[in-house]
């Protein structure tokens, strides 16, 4: 017997509901369509966001994104900047954007337990005058995602606080071996591991924004 052969599946919302109850009236009422100056202070501390995606077909992507603090650009109350820089160039995210517009995005405080979750509309722009305000080191993006925003809210810190993220007691890094070491196991690649090991060492820093 196969264990899916097992499961109780939950089919419908009305089985949802009797499962996990109805949410109390302050959760229901935190959303929001427009920035509040809380929010606005959160994207000017926030180095980090998951930007999520899906396509035509429904297949999904979830891709991280990261710079200096307040790398979100807030161009009104309604309109947010993320800026693209060098990367692996498979574009999984955009190429979904390209077919649907709607994305989903978490932006993170190192330190903080809860979330800013940022619902909306977004498109690809290539250039912009304001591409000037979002330099790094000298780099102006590769492209823009700009979204429209439609649904706006702080996100509950018990997650975070389940999985202890910022307790360092809790973290194990050495739990799995050396990036270079994963990919050399996991996927086919020309490289040896000594190739890798050099890619991935002190000097693959110097890549972030060449």
């Amino acid at each position: 017997m196969a264990v899916t052969d097992t499961l109780t599946e939950i089919t419908s919302e009305a089985e949802l509901r009797d499962l996990l109850g109805t949410p109390v009236a302050r959760v229901l009422t935190k959303e929001r369509t427009r920035l509040h100056e809380r929010d606005i202070e959160w994207l000017a501390a926030s180095p980090f966001c998951m930007v999520a995606t899906s396509g035509a077909d429904g297949t999904c992507d979830v891709s991280p994104k990261g710079d200096p603090p307040g790398f979100a650009l807030v161009l009104s109350d309604t309109t947010i900047a993320i800026p693209e820089r060098p990367g692996n160039k498979r574009a999984d995210g955009y190429r979904n954007i390209l077919q649907n517009p709607h994305v989903g995005l978490i932006f993170v405080i190192p330190g903080r337990k809860e979330t800013l979750r940022i619902n909306g509309r977004a498109r690809l722009i290539r250039d912009a005058p304001f591409f000037d305000d979002m330099i790094v080191k000298g780099h102006r993006p590769q492209l823009v995602l700009l979204v429209e925003i439609e649904q706006i809210f702080f996100h509950c810190m018990k997650s975070f606080m389940r999985a202890q993220l910022w307790e360092p007691e809790s973290w194990n890094p050495g739990a799995l071996p050396r990036h270079a070491q994963i990919v050399k196991s996991v996927q086919p690649c020309a490289e040896t591991l000594e190739d890798l090991e050099r890619h991935y060492g002190p000097g693959y820093e110097k890549q972030l924004y060449g």
